[in-house]
């Protein structure tokens, strides 16, 4: 029987990542002290890694494929299938930053002012790609974590991971630039995405996770309307394509439904209400395949 042996990443992106596979429709639980996740579905294997070493073990085929982060796949200039992304982080749906940093009364406003300087970063080879594209020379040492604590004392300036840049400003620091920005990914081993079984097994494993992407910020509105108001209330109904509408046994209302951004209804919802419509329902959606 075929198997899909899959990375699944261990650390701040695990819970987010486990959270989006259950709306998808795969179900991975993992104990406290084990690496190997068990899922309800017989044909995949998986185990947890650091994001880091992920693209490694992709490249080598320890693994088939795995869910990790593009800016470790490029530090690690890993030979392997980016299959799609997958826009979402620990806290947001946009897309991280390592960004270079300086303390707030450093006199450093731009990376030409760093020449000569050293920088400390977990992403050594991006960040000398970096400073190297600005034709600067700087050293650049390998940090090992809580990079924010090393200005000024161990170096000059840092190039860290930021999603809303609240850990740099607690820690008096200031962004001077944008170094590389990162998002989520799918990526698969060569040979394997080669294999017919795994790459349909794999592109429809990346379906759902987009389509449970999707459906995160959406909502299904669902509302009676009167007939003689029903045009009036169309054209203020956003949808996918169009609303659909069906004919209630009284044939003076209608029922229409909907598919909306959630950030929609706080306002939706009540304007539809003051234009005469009743039994308005807003119930979640788990996938969306446009």
């Amino acid at each position: 029987m075929p198997e899909l042996r899959i990375g699944l990443p261990k650390g701040s992106l695990q819970e987010s990542t486990f959270s989006l596979l259950r709306l998808a429709g795969w179900d991975f639980n993992v104990s406290s002290r084990s690496y190997y996740p068990t899922v309800n579905d017989p044909d995949i294997h998986a185990m947890l890694a650091r994001p880091q070493e992920m693209s490694r073990y992709v490249e080598r085929g320890v693994i088939d494929m795995a869910i990790t982060g593009l800016d470790w796949t490029l530090e690690n200039e890993s030979d392997v299938e980016i299959v799609d992304r997958l826009v979402y982080a620990k806290a947001t749906r946009s897309p991280v930053r390592w960004v270079l940093a300086v303390p707030n009364d450093s006199p450093f406003q731009s990376p030409r002012d760093l020449e000569g300087k050293i920088i400390s970063t977990e992403i050594v080879n991006l960040t000398r790609r970096y400073f190297e594209k600005h034709g600067v020379k700087v050293r650049v040492d390998f940090s090992h974590g809580a990079t924010e604590v090393k200005v000024p004392h161990l170096s000059d300036a840092i190039v860290d991971l930021t999603e809303t840049g609240s850990s740099l400003s607690a820690n008096n620091l200031k962004i001077i630039d944008t170094v590389t920005e990162s998002v989520t990914v799918t990526i698969a081993n060569r040979d394997a995405f080669k294999d017919t079984w795994k790459r349909e097994k794999i592109n429809a494993l990346v379906l759902m996770l987009k389509g449970a992407l999707a459906a995160k910020e959406k909502a299904i509105l669902k509302l009676n309307v009167p007939r003689d108001r029903l045009d009036a209330v169309l054209a203020v109904l956003p949808s996918l394509h169009s609303p659909t509408v069906s004919l209630l046994s009284d044939d003076k209302w209608a029922a229409v439904e909907t598919i909306i951004d959630k950030s929609q209804t706080r306002t939706l919802i009540p304007r539809l209400k003051t234009m005469g419509a009743e039994g308005l329902l807003e119930m979640p959606v788990n996938i969306i395949i446009p």
